[in-house]
């Protein structure tokens, strides 16, 4: 049959085939079409207004609507279609059947639908849900008037404690995810007083650009201005503003292009000069009141019928005011005493008689669950979150380190055990709604409401003094410092000066003096003589180059704090008089050389930080046998302080970064005591196993052994096999390669050591173990991970940083039911320059290998996989080996050219198809070896070539 003969037949047979053919292409395009509607109910989910459509995705939906459009027409054209043109139309059926099947492969293998849009700049707040219809009709209000073109500027304002902050923290968040009528939300939050550099400060903060450094603040108000001039369709937030601002002084524009600007404050005349559109924040009414008060005092004291009439009058007394509701339901939770009751109904009635205007009113409702800490060093806990500047995040460690200097947390057995007393006093100050989480930094920070600071300071006065973080350029004038004053915080006031003429402060009953960050450089020489009460003095972070001597004669200073002042010297007599001193901080005095001989009489110093301290030498400390904690950090010192041997109170020791090279033998086993010991790893330094092993208190330990004899030896001194360290980093050996990732607590590093048939004797809640360098003796049918020697019955429950690093003679790096047994909890495993490396997980028998089943390695946590330069290395896990580890983030394979498999089981979706793991973020391979690498799943390869960097 000629050419033109068999193009007639075809055409005729696909003219028979055409109904057939036709009718599985709608089978088909019903197929695609579903797959459709599933991309659309993913999309939006996933399509919030700070995402976009991906430009693939976007052109995908484009393509399914023109395949439905061609394919309804090609239906009408069949139908009137002859015996001719039915052959040419069998044609395009073919050709639109294999379209539509290539768009639904394509549809089913999209990783995620939406990217981010790049160009979005805002922060989700924490917050409280609202309570009452009253509150959620102010909210209505105030989106409506976002919405509305024709409202700029809205003011929202109502007495203090009435939910304001809380409904604006609402609003940014709905802001940043249902809308996409603003593309930048900034939130401020305005101190009571006002100050115009920290705005501008806190708006460029907010925008992630940097407000040049210039003194003069018009200067600055046209940097703010032409940038925000600049933008559109952004809303900026300014809570709690307490004074009538300008908005040319800071250098905010009138809104425009879309932009809003939104105040809340508790003065309505600060709204109208403003120009806001004005909505008023009412107290809940006595409904939702009582709804709240239910909800926070809890379910059992409800339960309680003659409980009731009591409970809802101590209710009535919030005068529905939700801080005040929140502060004091939460204080009686779970009380189910009758007379408890009634004294607090009391109190309140009380309080409230003895104070007038509703402000007062809250401060005393607040002041309530104050009192009900029934503990003293509760409530001075609390009062001394009062003195750090007014909606300061306080960083709880910080927190914590003052209140044991003010001796509110006793001393105890362990830092730890101290941390938690610590951490269980700041709980139960925010159970009692006293303080609260930080916003930036929530896990580390607290915080105080500004309603519930100025109780705090009502509370103290006179006896507290606090002019934290106000930018003074001078000191409080004498009159204010009064003979009641027992503390006075003036942090964070970096431009204050003390007047060389003023007279000195008459306060005998100061104890706790704070001056820390004030950029101080001179104090009047008598400036300290009428404090002879004074504790705690923190001069840290002002630029001295010579001290007050009247300092010298507060004979009851416990706590000296001058860190980061740049002092260079300090005369010899300086600490003769200071005889209570226990605690003195110089760290980072980078000019200082020398501590005055006097320091060596301070015979009740407990705490001595030298951190730091650069061109330091120190004297002697033999007769600071009080001193329980010493920092020689970064000091100049090459050997330890003479006298060292006698401070057998010693609890915390670091000489990270000091240039001793030796510490004699039997002088560490003295500080039974320790808690904290660190030496510098990277120099030849090395402690005695045994010594170390002895140290039965130790809660953190870093320093280095000689060799494996030496850690084995500490091992052994252990009195129990999990008796070590809470965090340790312990090196054995050469210097260290690399140590383990900065999160990993308990860290083992072995470098340069002969690795024989003692193996190597390792602590089963390490979490870091790194070999690097080592001389491995191992017989050809050994895995390493034998020579890893575990105490008798034990298991690698915490394992999950593994970093093998130039050692030879290793073919086989684990074997199978070790990886099974000791790796549940691996994260990371990172081999290199390991020649002889054949295989990292081996089977432990022929019979293993040969197995017709199939062995899955699950990994749950396993993220990320390194092999590095391993040219003998043929297999990961035997070919009947499968890792499961569905939250894997990277591979990274460099220069292993004889492997070919990667036995990486891919997750299934719910057709039962493989897919990519859903944390896989990048693999790493070079071009050659990728194309010759096998996979166990059909289309894996397909499916992984987009993450291919």
């Amino acid at each position: 049959m000629d050419y033109l003969g068999h193009r007639i037949l075809t055409h005729l047979e696909n003219g028979s085939s055409l109904d057939q053919n036709l009718t599985i292409l709608k089978r088909k395009l019903e197929e695609l079409n579903g797959l459709k509607e599933d991309n659309e109910s993913i999309k939006s989910v996933q399509l919030q207004p700070r995402k976009k459509l991906k430009k693939e995705v976007e052109i995908w939906f484009r393509n399914v609507e023109r395949i439905n459009g061609e394919i309804l027409n090609l239906e009408n054209e069949v139908r009137g279609s002859n015996i001719v043109s039915r052959g040419f139309l069998g044609e395009t059926v073919s050709k639109k059947t294999q379209e539509v099947e290539e768009l639904h492969q394509k549809g089913k293998n999209f990783d995620a639908l939406v990217i981010d849009k790049p160009q979005w700049i805002g922060q989700v707040l924490s917050t409280t849900n609202l309570i009452g219809e009253a509150a959620k009709k102010v909210m209505n209000e105030i989106w409506a008037h976002l919405m509305d073109d024709g409202v700029s500027k809205i003011g929202v304002w109502g007495m203090g404690g009435s939910g304001k902050t809380t409904i604006m923290k609402l609003i940014n968040n709905q802001l940043l995810k249902e809308t996409e009528k603003f593309n930048i939300v900034i939130w401020i939050t305005i101190s009571k007083e006002l100050n115009i550099s920290k705005v501008q400060d806190s708006i460029a903060d907010a925008m992630k650009v940097a407000v040049p450094k210039a003194e003069d603040e018009a200067r600055r108000a046209g940097f703010i201005y032409e940038m925000l001039s600049q933008k559109s369709n952004y809303v900026l937030i300014l809570d709690d503003l307490w004074d009538k601002l300008s908005l040319e002084e800071v250098g905010i524009p009138e809104p425009s292009n879309g932009s809003k600007l939104l105040v809340t404050s508790r003065l309505l005349d600060v709204c109208r000069y403003l120009g806001c559109r004005e909505v008023r924040m009412h107290t809940l009414s006595k409904p939702d009141a009582w709804s709240l008060f239910s909800q926070k005092v809890g379910q059992d004291v409800l339960n309680h019928p003659h409980l009731l009439p009591i409970v809802e009058s101590v209710a009535e007394e919030c005068a529905g005011l939700p801080l005040a509701i929140v502060t004091i339901a939460s204080s009686m939770k779970g009380v189910r005493d009758i007379h408890e009751w009634r004294n607090a109904l009391h109190e309140l009635n009380r309080h409230v008689e003895s104070v007038s205007g509703v402000e007062g009113k809250v401060f005393q409702q607040i002041q309530f669950s104050y009192d009900r800490l029934h503990n003293e060093k509760l409530k001075h806990c609390f009062l001394c979150c009062a003195l750090y500047p007014e909606d300061w995040e306080i960083g709880t460690d910080e927190l914590i380190d003052l209140w044991v200097a003010e001796g509110l947390v006793e001393e105890m057995d362990s830092m730890q055990v101290e941390v938690d007393k610590g951490h269980a006093i700041l709980n139960k100050l925010k159970n009692s709604c006293l303080i609260e989480n930080g916003t930036r930094h929530p896990d580390v920070t607290v915080k105080l409401h500004d309603i519930v600071r100025d109780m705090a300071l009502r509370i103290t006065r006179p006896r507290f003094l606090v002019r934290a973080g106000l930018q003074l350029e001078e000191i409080p004038n004498v009159q204010e410092w009064n003979e009641d004053l027992e503390k006075v915080s003036l942090m964070w006031n970096w431009r204050l000066q003390i007047p060389s003429q003023m007279p000195p402060p008459r306060c005998p009953k100061l104890a706790t003096l704070l001056l820390s960050d004030c950029h101080i450089t001179s104090i009047p020489e008598c400036f300290f003589e009428q404090m002879h009460g004074l504790k705690i003095l923190d001069l840290s972070g002002n630029y001295f180059e010579s001290l007050p001597n009247s300092i010298s004669r507060c004979q009851k200073l416990t706590t000296l704090l001058l860190s980061n002042c740049e002092i260079k010297s300090i005369p010899d007599c300086y600490f003769e008089q200071m005889h209570g001193l226990k605690t003195l901080d110089l760290s980072f005095n980078y000019g200082i050389e020398r501590l005055p001989n006097s320091i060596s009489n301070l015979e009740t110093l407990t705490t001595l930080l030298l951190g730091g301290c650069g061109n330091l030498e120190v004297p002697s400390f033999s007769k600071l046998q009080s001193l329980k904690k010493l920092d020689l950090r970064k000091t100049k010192i090459k050997d330890l302080p003479h006298g060292l041997e006698r401070l057998v109170n010693l609890k915390y020791l670091d000489l990270i970064g000091t240039s001793i090279t030796e510490v004699a033998d039997g002088i560490l086993s003295n500080f039974t005591s320790l808690r904290h010991l660190s030496f510098d790893v990277d120099d030849n330094v090395f402690v005695r196993g045994e010594e170390i092993g002895r140290l039965r208190k130790l809660e953190y330990f870093k320093g280095r052994f000689y060799d494996l004899n030496e850690w084995n030896n500490y091992i052994q001194a252990l009195h129990a096999p999990t008796a070590g360290p809470r965090e340790y980093n312990s090196f054995v050996g050469g210097q260290p390669c690399f140590g383990s990732r900065t999160e990993d607590k308990k860290v083992i590093e072995v470098s340069r050591c002969n690795i024989c048939g003692d193996g190597v004797k390792v602590l089963s809640d390490v979490e870091g173990l790194v070999i690097s360098k080592c001389i491995v003796d191992l017989c050809e049918e050994e895995a390493f991970s034998s020579r890893f020697i575990l105490p008798p019955h034990n298991v690698f429950s915490s394992l999950s940083d593994i970093r093998i690093d130039s050692c030879q003679n290793i073919k086989k790096l684990f074997w199978s039911n070790w990886v099974l047994q000791n790796l549940q909890n691996l994260k990371f495993l990172y081999v290199k320059d390991c020649w002889d490396m054949e295989e990292i997980i081996a089977p432990e028998s022929e019979s293993e290998e040969e197995g017709i089943s199939a062995i899955n390695f699950t990994l749950s946590n396993f993220a990320l996989l390194i092999l590095d330069n391993l040219p003998k290395l043929k297999s990961i896990c035997s070919a009947n080996g499968v890792m499961v580890c569905d939250s894997i983030e990277g591979i990274s394979i460099y220069d292993c050219p004889k492997l070919k498999r990667i036995p990486l089981n891919l997750p299934l979706d719910d057709d039962g198809q493989p897919s990519p793991p859903p944390s896989l973020r990048s693999i790493e391979i070079e071009e050659q070896q990728w194309e010759l690498l096998e996979w166990d799943q059909p289309n894996a390869k397909s499916l992984l070539e987009p993450y291919l960097k």
